[in-house]
């Protein structure tokens, strides 16, 4: 950019640096305008690893800065010396991310980072030229080549003259393709440095421009732990992640990127080489990972069982998996999950699949489902093995194992977990929002043993006791900022008393055998923990890589006990793709990229989609289906629920809730266009979920009630404080009401005979149903005539279509046939992941080929752990 002096600044005494700048950047008077106003902008940034700008001006023909000067070497020259210590990166690296959340925050990218910009100085990072890039881009476009170079120094780097900012190395595909850059291209930019600060080597090369600018677009750089075999696992993951083509997958922070470096350079073992023994037996297992049939599978499970209960010594782990009951897929995650719980003493399974809770034995091919475990969620065992607990229709519940009569203890509308200890007692949390309960497993009064402190938290949720049975682990919370240091795992006694911070987190953790286990980055960690003192006595260790986090409830999904390890590997292809379908299946075009929005619903005309994203703090989106746009109609509107076009398709009902207050449940409608703010029109103390609004405009149909336990009410707009209930002798869940075109009929999901089904009954006074789906069905729509109704298959994930006559008095089924298999991404909550529009295509938000949830078991897992 020019030639820098070391001056005096006379009046105030202090030593500065001057950077005087070629004249080619400054004859522009626009030029000179623009500069002035980006440079007094960046003048405002005050960080301790910004360097300072302390002037602009000019004099005759020449434009200087006057800059805070700076002793040290700048990161390029340190890196010709070969790369940094792990300590060092990591250091460095979270000073470089702080600095950058500062001044994207305050709206500045630097859109030039690179070791060239960065000093080392005796006070720790500094960078240089914040958002300097931006301040002297030409105003327009020229034709010919343009003087502005795209390399501001370091002879060692490419060079070339274009319109293009920055250094080729370091840039982002999307400013390679002349796209605006945002923050997160200086996160791109981040990681290429992060890279090259473990490896030493550049993360991306080539032998020419056009070769260099292809492997930055098409291809990823090796492994760290390639590179530098000694390096952490877990820091190959965070700049994986910055590294990422699309922007929407990167670090969405630099923020975020700071905690996990800090996290690393806390102690984690996620922050250092796996031990020998460690990495001889994770190779060993990737040629022993045997996928055989189930029984040979229960087989493996009860040999571990039995090496387990022989309290062999360092005996080798024993790999085996879990497969689903016939014609059923697990259910492990979302709101409505039953992830696995082992028997304490490590000889069964509980587990969610197809609707129910089974019981899976590790000693023998035994698997029966729980009793009256319809839609249970959440199991978990008593401390003698012989009960489960579980949450179903808006009850905490206990069962025998064995079979029996349901015991219901207490209300608990939207469940986060339980524990049972070994005096009796149960520790809950009834709600998604609000502290711990505890109540005798006997029955008995429900008291309180946690209040959650409102200034930094609004849950307390996946409580876990301690071994001693003396105490509580449980995960403290805020729903506006999840991730932030604020949230963590706490202990308190079963007596009371003020929680104790344990450790930094935001997902469930458990105490086994001197270990603390959280899933961290896609991998099951295990901290030394001092279970008296309450205190991580050392860094983390793997215990095993690609667990499963349930994101939108904060949740592992795992299970241990000091012999069995459960836990379900995360699912590759996360997220899903919404496209055109034809009749037959065939996909006809994609509509965006792929992601995590769920609850898709078409506009009325077909032109537009909302999906909601942004898991557990969600807002709605909606799809230019034409363009492929996607832009965002509310921003922290805790939105629920799917949300529902009116029938001009003008506006959209939505329900938020007042998650930090715990206050009630808002009906709210919107402008679909962006135009205005959403107002309210209902409310309620009990969780409501609107799924249709009728034709005529009048009414929209409402879930009432807790998760598992909803009646459908009808909401009349004209009184919307009049609601009604739709089907007033019905005691079973029913749920995802919809109204046929002509307003004559509602078809419905039920569990009345223990499977979902689909159901129609008239409008407007209910009355006698008729079935629909003969062997279960899930996520209803209506063809746009009224004449089919499509719906998921709940036996095999098959798309069905239903002809049907709703013209006379009586409603007919005329017949049933299947039209295609679907993998659908449901996301949290299964309530939409297709539509079908007009001409018979079908918006289909696809899981590709994604397979159902795999669950691992692991006995002696302690044993591949360091002593």
């Amino acid at each position: 950019m020019g030639e820098v002096y070391k001056a005096k600044d006379t009046r105030l005494d202090r030593t500065v640096a001057v950077k005087v700048l070629p004249q080619h950047l400054s004859s522009s008077p626009d030029v000179r305008q623009r500069f002035e106003r980006e440079a007094k902008t960046i003048s405002q940034l005050s960080h301790p690893h910004i360097c300072a700008l302390y002037d602009v001006g000019r004099e005759g023909e020449t434009e200087y800065l006057v800059m805070e000067y700076l002793e040290g070497e700048t990161l390029a020259d340190r890196l010709g010396k070969g790369a940094l210590t792990l300590d060092q990166t990591l250091r460095f690296g979270q000073q470089i991310a702080d600095a950058l959340e500062k001044a994207h925050r305050q709206g500045i990218v630097h859109r030039d980072l690179k070791p060239g910009n960065v000093m080392l100085t005796k006070s720790g990072v500094k960078l240089l030229d914040f958002g300097l890039a931006k301040a002297i881009a030409p105003s327009a476009p020229t034709s010919g080549a343009t003087s502005l170079p795209t390399e501001f120094g370091t002879a060692q780097n490419l060079t070339e003259k274009g319109t293009i900012l920055g250094t080729f190395q370091y840039m982002s595909p999307e400013q390679l393709e002349g796209k605006e850059a945002d923050a997160r291209s200086d996160l791109f930019a981040f990681g290429a440095v992060l890279y090259e600060m473990a490896t030493g080597k550049k993360a991306f090369s080539g032998q020419s421009q056009a070769s260099l600018i292809s492997a930055i677009l098409r291809d990823d750089p090796a492994p760290i732990s390639q590179v530098q075999p000694a390096s952490p696992a877990a820091l190959d993951r965070i700049v994986r992640t910055c590294l990422a083509k699309d922007p929407e997958e990167r670090w969405q922070s630099a923020g975020d990127l700071r905690r996990e470096l800090r996290w690393l350079g806390e102690g984690s073992q996620a922050a250092a080489p796996l031990p020998a023994a460690a990495v001889v037996a994770r190779r060993r297992g990737a040629g022993l990972a045997w996928v055989v049939a189930a029984a040979a599978l229960v087989a493996s499970a009860a040999l571990a069982f039995a090496l387990v209960r022989a309290r062999s010594v360092r005996a080798p782990a024993v790999h085996a998996f879990l497969d689903p009951p016939p014609k059923a897929m697990f259910q492990l995650t979302g709101d409505g999950g039953s992830p696995p719980a082992v028997s304490p003493d490590g000889s069964s399974v509980v587990y969610g699949a197809g609707g129910r809770l089974w019981i899976q034995s590790l000693r023998n091919p035994e698997m029966k489902p729980l009793s009256s475990g319809e839609g249970g969620k959440w199991p978990f065992w008593s401390p003698d093995g012989r009960r489960i607990g579980y949450f179903s229709g808006g009850k905490l519940n206990v069962v025998d194992a064995a079979g029996g009569p349901v015991q219901a203890l207490a209300d608990a509308p939207t469940p986060r977990g339980a524990t049972w200890g070994p005096d009796g007692t149960i520790v809950f949390t009834p709600d998604f929002r609000g502290g711990l309960m505890r109540v005798p497993a006997s029955g008995g009064t429900v008291t309180p043993l946690t209040t959650v402190d409102t200034a930094r938290h609004t849950t307390h949720r996946w409580p876990s006791f301690l071994p001693d049975g003396k105490g509580v682990l449980f995960l403290a919370a805020n729903h506006a900022r999840p991730r932030s240091d604020e949230s963590g795992i706490y202990a308190v006694s079963l007596s009371g008393g003020t929680p104790k911070r344990v450790m930094n987190g935001y997902g469930s953790a458990q105490a086994v055998k001197g270990w603390l286990l959280s899933v961290r980055e896609s991998s099951l960690m295990a901290a030394p923990f001092d279970e008296a003192r309450l205190v991580v006595t050392g860094p983390p260790v793997r215990a095993a890589a690609d667990v499963q986090f349930d994101a939108g409830t904060w949740r592992g999904v795992f299970a241990a006990t000091p012999g069995i390890l459960v836990y379900q590997f995360s699912r590759d292809g996360k997220g899903g793709q919404i496209a055109w379908h034809d009749a037959q299946g065939r996909r006809i075009a994609a509509i965006g990229e792929r992601g995590e929005g769920y609850a898709l619903r078409l506009s009325p005309d077909g032109k537009r989609a909302t999906v909601i994203e942004g898991d557990p703090n969600n807002d709605i989106w909606i799809y230019e289906l034409e363009r492929g746009l996607r832009t965002r109609l509310t921003t922290d509107a805790q939105v629920l629920t799917s949300p529902v076009w009116s029938p001009d398709g003008t506006e959209i009902i939505f329900v938020s809730a007042q998650v930090p207050t715990g206050g009630d449940y808002l009906l709210q409608r919107i402008p679909s266009d962006g135009s205005g703010v959403a107002r309210t029109i209902a409310k309620s103390s009990e969780r409501i979920e609107p799924t249709d609004w009728s034709r005529d405009g009048k009414y929209v149909l409402v879930d009432h009630g807790p998760i598992g336990a909803t009646d459908i009410w009808v909401y009349p707009l004209d009184k919307p404080g009049e609601p009604y209930k739709l089907l007033k002798a019905s005691k079973a869940l029913d749920t995802y009401a919809q109204f046929s075109p002509d307003g004559r009929w509602v078809a419905y999901v039920s569990l009345d005979t223990g499977r979902f089904e689909i159901y129609v009954t008239a409008f407007p006074g209910g009355g006698p149903r008729v079935q629909v789906s003969p062997r279960g069905g899930t996520q209803l729509r209506w063809s746009r005539d009224g004449k089919t109704l499509y719906y998921v298959s709940a036996e095999d994930a098959t798309l069905m279509a239903a002809t049907v006559d709703g013209s006379g008095p009586q409603f007919q089924v005329k017949g049933v046939s299947a039209l295609f298999p679907v993998n659908v991404f449901e996301g949290p909550r299964v309530i939409g992941s297709f539509d079908v529009a007009a001409d018979g295509r079908f918006l289909i938000n696809s899981a590709g080929e994604v397979t159902g949830p795999r669950v691992a078991v692991v006995s002696n897992w302690t044993s591949e752990l360091p002593r």
